[in-house]
């Protein structure tokens, strides 16, 4: 770990952390949706790091401090997809910010333990892509960009902040512009460069999807069906939410079925016939090489800690949530195997559907235990933050196996930013809450927060099950043909207004790489690989200012009124 894991990449990981995490609170409550920060973070990390010029900055030691940096964010998603819904339901409004934390911690606990124990498997084994892992680390090989970059993100950041200030905080920017008069659609444009940063973002083709999700569920149905004399606009409003969420929740469950289940069963087959080809069981296989000399011994050691962390994370969960011994033991497992079906599922495609793995460990603990509505959104909660962290380490060894980084230093790096993750979401969530109360919270409110309205749906009853069984069906058979059904069903169930405004991002990148391609006519080759790497950094750069900016003001001006209230 020398050279890799060191004070200064601590120091500028765990602040990176504290503001992509606060930020990503903001965005995941905002808008339902999470980009992954690994690229942003890589970026950022390195560009820090060249700023001391006492010792020059090596990528390994950019790669863990970019490690440390993204930890928090898909802690902050695991928590923000899944404890929005008890506010929802108005069951916990005194659900505290120590119980909050308590979850993060057990849940980044488990996701540590589990991704260490995949790593060799996942990352050296099964050599899965993990394109996200792959494309940070040739954002880091490629990263020589000097002192612009700092100028770029920083600016985009104030020019964020500022005009959430004057939008949100002192009331000078109205928050929708061109807005018309639509029964049961706001139809207009939300005045954020945050949202509009999430469509550059999230590209073309996907994002065409998203609004078209948009168009089908807004203009086809809800206003549509009042038209025919089908349905009230309010039923048809009713129906499309239901559509859009069981839309989400078939693609969640497509990917275990398609990308996890298939990959597991070629393992064990493939163990099986290397322990058929030893003479031995894969049972006894596995007994043999554990009695057999200091590294098994040093693997048993790794295993008896593992179970140790494990179980601490159940007595804690516990003694601090009030869950049942066996709801908390049930809890723990079931997050230890779904982060080992999200370490696979983000290899190969890049979707951690947390919330979805949540689900489903809910539906468990419900089937098995006696738990109340409180405790199995703790339960989906918990769940969640271990496979969002999971997925994150995974891509960050990815991102290690190119560039040659000590996996040790890595984990290491990550455990530190989860912690950090852990308490600065925690308290975002808390502070927002304070903020703006229990009844900002789920569809059409300030904060939509879509997957935890999910959860809330399943734990509550669905309003329209055949709608959601339609959903669910055609989100399944969808993802099996590798359509990007989650963007579908997110666009049919946020509000139109915001996907509007996010289409419109991906129309400004649209002119602007027209414009660029028509730049780039006539460069010679030899210059043009470098020219389109730094029009790329350049638009994710903005872009992740924009978002970081709006969504950090967004936490300051909810802290500002908290404190007002308590005075």
């Amino acid at each position: 770990m020398n050279g890799q894991l060191t004070l200064r990449g601590i120091v500028i990981g765990c602040l990176g952390c504290a503001l992509i995490t606060a930020s990503s609170v903001y965005v995941a409550l905002k808008m339902g949706a999470l980009p992954w920060p690994i690229i942003f973070a890589a970026l950022i990390s390195l560009f820090a790091l060249k700023a001391f010029k006492r010792r020059k900055a090596s990528l390994n030691e950019a790669n863990v401090t970019h490690t440390v940096m993204s930890s928090g964010a898909m802690v902050a998603g695991g928590l923000a997809f899944t404890i929005p819904g008890v506010w929802m339901l108005g069951l916990g409004d005194d659900i505290s910010t120590f119980q909050l934390l308590v979850i993060a911690v057990c849940g980044s606990a488990v996701g540590l333990v589990a991704s260490i124990a995949l790593r060799r498997h996942f990352i050296d084994e099964a050599a899965l892509e993990y394109p996200l892992g792959q494309a940070a680390a040739e954002t880091l090989k490629a990263g020589e960009t000097g002192g612009r970059t700092g100028a770029k993100l920083f600016g985009a950041m104030g020019f964020a902040a500022l005009w959430a200030l004057l939008r949100d905080g002192l009331k000078v920017i109205p928050s929708m512009v061109g807005q018309l008069s639509i029964p049961s659609v706001v139809f207009g444009i939300y005045a954020s460069p945050m949202m509009l940063a999430v469509g550059f973002l999230v590209g073309t083709g996907a994002m065409a999807v998203w609004f078209g999700g948009a168009v089908l569920a807004n203009c086809g149905l809800v206003m549509g069906a009042p038209a025919l004399g089908i349905a009230s606009a309010e039923d048809a409003r009713t129906v499309a939410s239901c559509l859009g969420m069981g839309c989400m929740m078939g693609c969640g469950i497509a990917v275990i079925v398609r990308d996890i289940v298939p990959l597991g069963v070629r393992t064990l087959t493939k163990k099986a016939a290397q322990a058929n080809r030893q003479g031995g069981s894969l049972g006894l296989t596995a007994a043999a090489c554990l009695s057999n000399g200091a590294p098994q011994a040093k693997a048993i050691r790794s295993s008896a800690l593992a179970i140790l962390a494990l179980a601490s994370a159940a007595v804690a969960a516990c003694i601090a949530l009030q869950l049942p011994i066996a709801v908390a033991l049930i809890t723990v497992v079931c997050a230890f195997v779904a982060c080992a079906m999200s370490a696979q599922s983000v290899g190969q495609t890049s979707i951690d559907p947390m919330e979805i793995f949540g689900l489903i460990a809910l539906f468990l603990v419900a089937l098995v235990a006696d738990a109340s509505s409180l405790q199995l959104f703790f339960v989906a909660a918990l769940v969640a933050v271990a496979c969002g962290l999971a997925g994150d380490v995974m891509n960050d060894f990815k991102a290690g196996a190119v560039l040659g980084t000590d996996p040790k230093a890595q984990w290491v790096g990550q455990g530190i930013g989860a912690l950090i993750g852990s308490v600065v979401a925690a308290l975002a969530i808390g502070v927002l809450f304070q903020a703006y109360g229990p009844e900002a919270f789920g569809p059409g409110k300030e904060f939509v927060s879509a997957q935890a309205s999910v959860v809330a749906t399943m734990v509550s009853g669905v309003p329209n099950m055949t709608a959601f069984i339609v959903g669910a069906v055609a989100g399944f058979a969808l993802y099996l043909v590798r359509f990007p059904a989650m963007m579908l069903g997110l666009g049919m169930y946020l509000p139109f207004y915001m996907s509007l405004t996010a289409f419109l991002g991906v129309v400004v990148k649209a002119v602007v790489d027209v414009i660029h391609r028509k730049r780039m006519e006539g460069v010679a080759p030899d210059e043009r690989e470098a020219r389109e790497r730094a029009y790329g950094d350049t638009g994710l750069i903005l872009a992740s200012g924009l978002l970081g900016g709006e969504s950090i003001m967004g936490i300051i001006l909810a802290m500002m009124v908290s404190v007002s209230a308590l005075l």
